[in-house]
């Protein structure tokens, strides 16, 4: 599913006009990732958890050369599902 076609849904679910739901489609994830940035976690229940936490460099290779480089450390975002997720997905 694409960011076109999420918003496609939001619409016919929620009853707005495609152009109401871009826009709160948009500003959803313009408050994840503020939220993200600022406290490093968000919290749906039910849904899941965004996270970010912290990589540490580490040694990799490159697989043209087989030259051993490193990866510098780097911050990522993970997502844990919450029970009702994955009650769903099953």
């Amino acid at each position: 599913m694409t960011k076109a076609d999420l918003i496609g849904k939001v619409a016919e679910k929620s009853g707005l006009t495609k152009a109401d739901a871009e826009r709160a489609v948009n500003g959803f994830l313009e408050s994840v990732e503020d939220t993200l940035v600022k406290e490093g976690k968000l919290t749906m229940t039910g849904f899941g958890t965004f996270s970010v936490e912290e990589r540490k460099a580490r040694k990799g290779r490159n697989p043209q050369t087989g030259q051993e480089i490193t990866i510098p450390a780097s911050k990522v975002v993970k997502f844990r599902p919450g029970k009702l997720l994955k009650d769903a997905v099953k």
